[in-house]
């Protein structure tokens, strides 16, 4: 049995104007912590001066949710980022390993320290001959 596999599957909906669930989500947990900051700052200082880091946390986390780099919002993009900068600044491609992988950071491979393998020949030309002598027994 075939099943169609939409295209597109990874492809956030908007919810409220441009805005989907998980950028709403950023919005209301950063006016949160704006808010919580300016309730607790506004009784020992004016409202003006309390509303200024309120002001600066509600625009970063408005930032952070409508961020969109090279289709990578914006916690794959920093973890790419960093992991740009701590490869010395070289794309390093591992087979298996997913490039987004937050685990993967800090992998870091120093090409003075590779050695190359030498490869035994005479053993694997044995492991052919055992093969073939296998497959000749069936």
């Amino acid at each position: 049995m075939q099943y169609k596999i939409p295209v597109q599957i990874e492809n956030e909906d908007p919810i409220i104007w441009p805005l989907s669930l998980r950028q709403l989500a950023i919005i209301m947990v950063g006016s949160g912590i704006a808010y919580s900051l300016f309730k607790w700052l506004e009784p020992t200082l004016w409202s003006e001066i309390a509303a200024a880091p309120s002001i600066v946390i509600l625009t970063l986390a408005f930032a952070i949710a409508i961020f969109k780099h090279s289709e990578m919002t914006f916690v794959p993009f920093v973890l790419a980022l960093t992991r740009f900068h701590t490869n010395n600044k070289e794309r390093k491609w591992v087979k298996w390993v997913d490039s987004m992988q937050p685990l993967d950071i800090g992998y870091v491979t120093n090409s003075l320290q590779k050695r190359e393998a030498e490869v035994d020949l005479q053993w694997k030309m044995d492991k052919i001959k055992d093969l073939q002598d296998n497959i000749n027994k069936i």
